[in-house]
C-alpha cells in the first residue's frame, strides 16, 4: 500500500469519489456547500484511489439543540473509511486533519453527533478526546437516501476541545 495523502475534495474528484465511495447526491452536495463556504470535504488517499472522508459541516447546525448549546461549533459528519481500508488508522488520520483544519482557521472546538447504538465509532471518538456532552441525546437528520428522504437518527452529542488559537 502506498502512503495516505488526505487534502480537500475539489470538483474533479467526484467521478472516481463516487465510484469508489458511491453516494454521488451526497458529494455533490457537500461539493457544492464546500464551494459557498460551507464546509470542507477532506479525501484521503492511497494509490491515487479514494479511501475514506470526513466532511466539516461550518453552517449553522440542522438540529436546535446544536444550535442552543454550541452556536458557531463546526461539525465533524459523515467520517466513512472504504469498507476494504478499515481497521487501517484511515478514520483517525481524517478525523486529526480535520481537527487540524478547524485550529488552523482559529476554532478552539469541533462537535459530533454518534448514533446511539454505534458503539464501535464512540468509543474511536472517545479514544480521540471526543467527550459526551452534558445534555440528552437529540434526533439527528442523517444522510439522504436514494429517494431522496431524510432519515432521523437518535444521537449522543461528543465535543472536544480544539489547542490552538482562541475560539471564533
Amino acid at each position: 500500500m502506498g502512503e495516505l495523502r488526505i487534502r480537500e475534495a475539489g470538483s474533479a474528484d467526484l467521478p472516481q469519489l463516487t465510484h469508489v465511495m458511491g453516494q454521488e447526491p451526497y458529494f455533490t452536495d457537500r461539493l457544492s456547500r464546500q464551494k459557498d463556504g460551507l464546509g470542507r470535504l477532506l479525501v484521503a488517499w492511497q494509490d491515487e484511489r479514494p479511501v475514506g472522508v470526513v466532511y466539516l459541516w461550518l453552517e449553522p447546525a440542522e438540529e436546535d439543540e446544536l444550535r442552543e448549546h454550541l452556536p458557531d461549533t463546526p461539525l465533524l459528519t459523515h467520517l466513512e473509511t472504504h469498507v476494504e481500508h478499515r481497521a487501517r488508522g484511515i478514520g483517525t488520520s481524517l478525523v486529526r486533519a480535520a481537527e487540524q483544519w478547524l485550529t488552523d482557521k482559529g476554532y478552539d472546538r469541533v462537535a459530533l453527533a454518534v448514533e446511539t447504538t454505534n458503539d464501535r465509532a464512540a468509543r474511536l471518538y472517545a479514544r480521540l478526546g471526543y467527550r459526551e456532552w452534558a445534555h440528552s441525546t437529540v434526533r439527528c437528520l442523517s444522510l439522504t437516501d436514494s429517494a431522496g428522504r431524510r432519515n432521523v437518527e437518535i444521537c449522543r452529542i461528543m465535543v472536544k476541545p480544539l489547542v490552538g488559537r482562541p475560539r471564533r
